[in-house]
């Protein structure tokens, strides 16, 4: 049972399965942190397709709330964070100054030359943090 534990969120299925998983090895009493980064590749997409700074804001939250959720209903102590920058290295910098039992990320289910070529987070993860890592899939 693990008392500290950083969970990276992007969205998707794989980020859910995650926070299940996360929430499975939490103690009673531990803190589950829910990370999300704002990949600064994609932000002028976003913000050209936001009508304004608070909605830009909003659909963000909106992306977060199902894993609060998920975290909040089996009554784990939950904590958002929010980063700017590059997924791998913002979630590595970040993790590796805190007090983090485990990081536990999701999978993107890439054969192995499209890790090799394109890289993934997990996988940048997985190599820089100080901390362990559980790869969900």
């Amino acid at each position: 049972m693990y008392n500290y534990i950083a969970v990276a969120i992007d969205g998707s299925d794989n980020a859910l399965r995650a926070t299940a998983e996360a929430i499975r090895l939490a103690s009673t009493t531990a803190t589950i942190e829910l990370i999300y980064v704002i990949d600064v590749d994609h932000v002028r997409q976003e913000v050209l397709h936001a009508t304004s700074p608070d909605a830009l804001m909003l659909a963000r939250r909106q992306k977060i709330a199902p894993y609060e959720a998920l975290v909040q209903q089996a009554h784990r102590n939950v904590k958002i964070t929010i980063l700017k920058g590059l997924p791998g290295p913002s979630i590595v910098d970040y993790v590796n100054t805190r007090p983090v039992d485990i990081i536990v990320i999701g999978s993107r289910g890439l054969n192995a030359f499209q890790q090799m070529v394109l890289g993934s987070v997990s996988h940048k993860v997985m190599k820089r943090a100080t901390c362990p890592v559980l790869v969900v899939k």
